[in-house]
């Protein structure tokens, strides 16, 4: 799954590198190298701009929320447990088969933290008592410097409880997609740890390489089997991966220092 990550370029970076047309700079936000569920996160879509009279689809760099809350849903609440859809199964779930058709986008992120499960989850045994020790956080990135750009889906909901002129009154949230994890080796292997990404973590947020970019945000694209053969894993071998501090885990925390490699993981803590 993908349940932080970090997303500190500059909003006029974001523009040229996408090609964006429209982007209001009311709607900015800060660098922020521990992006949770629930928090506002820069968007790239394309949708014709509200009220023009020229209705095609233009390029926009837009804030929503992370967490996707159903056109269908009586509240909002839900939207915290949908961050992630499965690539296998995005076409087929109720929550996510309009918006996959419909409204895709693209997140752009600098990269994504996960931790380590299976043998990074020890128990410690401190007097007498077995006690498990943290998870060793891993940032992922693409190896050369580029932005991560996950495949992802927006959707509109609107809270009956606003009248239509409050601008609260429609949400815009959305999700990642999320695909097996690459077992191949990665690019750049830390010096002690995980060969691939699946060692890891099973799963991995869909990147789409640039020359996908276009046909997934092109909202004419339609065509189920076209837009899956889209959120295909990558080539193997673009990705890095490196032990970071555990400070990361605790989502008050944030800032650059968050991104830095250890040399080798943590000494486990207990909790």
């Amino acid at each position: 799954m993908c349940g932080r990550y970090a997303a500190s370029r500059r909003p006029e970076d974001l523009t040229g590198l996408f090609q964006v047309e429209r982007w209001d700079p009311a709607e900015t936000l800060e660098p922020d190298w521990n992006v949770a569920p629930t928090k506002p996160v820069y968007a790239v879509l394309e949708r014709p701009v509200k009220d023009a009279a020229d209705r095609r689809p233009v390029r926009q760099l837009r804030t929503l929320t992370w967490g996707l809350v159903p056109s269908w849903a009586k509240t909002p609440e839900g939207g915290a447990r949908m961050i992630n859809a499965r690539a296998e199964s995005v076409h087929e779930k109720p929550s996510f088969r309009r918006p996959f058709l419909q409204r895709r986008c693209i997140l752009p992120a600098d990269g994504y933290y996960e931790w380590v499960t299976g043998s990074g989850e020890r128990e410690l045994e401190v007097e007498g008592r077995k006690k498990r020790a943290r998870k060793q956080p891993y940032f992922v990135t693409p190896a050369d410097g580029s932005v991560f750009a996950m495949a992802g889906l927006y959707e509109f909901w609107r809270d009956r409880t606003r009248p239509d002129e409050d601008p609260r009154a429609w949400w815009v949230t959305c999700s990642v997609i999320t695909t097996e994890a690459e077992t191949s080796p990665l690019a750049v292997a830390p010096a002690e740890g995980p060969a691939s990404l699946s060692d890891i973590h099973p799963r991995m947020p869909v990147m789409l390489t640039p020359d996908r970019w276009d046909a997934w945000l092109d909202p004419s694209r339609t065509d189920t089997d076209e837009l899956r053969a889209l959120i295909a894993p990558p080539p193997g071998g673009l990705m890095r991966a490196y032990p970071v501090a555990t400070a990361v885990s605790n989502v008050r925390n944030n800032g650059p220092e968050l991104l830095e490699e250890l040399a080798v993981p943590e000494e486990p803590t207990l909790f």
